[in-house]
């Protein structure tokens, strides 16, 4: 039985229900490119662990990225890496306020005022931040 906003995904031969789970494919190529990019800079040849940083307000599934990851580091110098994943939380800035407060979703009201309208000014990043290699 498929859901409804499901889609069949297949890649390299793997194929799952997914719920829009396509952004999170980009993502980790894109990890798989900059890892290869290093490797070719700083002359490695394999990656044991990649961290990622990745914001709370970043949506990004974990383990929708965690799925593609084991899947395109097949025949890569990231195979069988792990991948360890370092949560960033999310923080705003009040205008009405003027200070920082903490935001576990995007539209948060302030936890002081109660205003909406937060400026997000951190969360919402994803970054590779430290390969393990050999």
């Amino acid at each position: 039985m498929r859901l409804p906003g499901s889609v069949i995904v297949g890649y390299g031969g793997y194929f799952l229900l997914a719920d829009w789970t396509l952004h999170e494919l980009s993502l980790t190529e894109n990890v798989l490119q900059i890892i290869e990019d290093a490797a070719q800079h700083q002359k490695f040849s394999r990656v044991k662990i990649v961290w990622l940083e990745i914001g709370l307000l970043a949506c990004v599934r974990q383990e929708s990225l965690r799925f593609y990851f084991d899947v395109i580091t097949q025949d890569t110098i990231a195979h069988q890496a792990q991948l360890k994943v370092i949560e960033v939380a999310g923080l705003g800035w009040c205008e009405q306020c003027t200070c920082e407060v903490p935001l576990t979703t995007r539209y948060d009201p302030c936890t002081r005022c109660g205003q909406y309208g937060l400026k997000i000014i951190r969360g919402e990043e994803m970054r590779v931040k430290e390969l393990e290699v050999t």
